[in-house]
């Protein structure tokens, strides 16, 4: 895979902690953007979840679908 170069500004106090941390964590300043991503990829697509999740919650209520015994309720009698 080829890789690119990023090139990023931060104010020096923040460059001290990130190199603090990468050296605590045992990996360079790479390999620990590139988790800091993932993570970041991960946390937004839990929040994404749970938006969804509160959504439908709202919808299912109003039609009085409160626990799984209803979900299952509603598909048995549908067969």
């Amino acid at each position: 895979m080829v890789r690119k170069v990023l090139s990023l500004s931060l104010h020096p106090s923040l460059y001290k902690e990130y190199e603090k941390l990468a050296k605590k964590s045992g990996k360079n300043k790479s390999q620990l953007f590139r988790e800091m991503i993932f993570l970041y990829e991960q946390e937004k697509m839990k929040d994404d979840f749970y938006k969804i999740q509160r959504k439908i919650s709202k919808v299912v209520r109003k039609k009085g679908i409160y626990t799984e015994e209803d979900v299952k309720k509603i598909v048995f009698e549908e067969r």
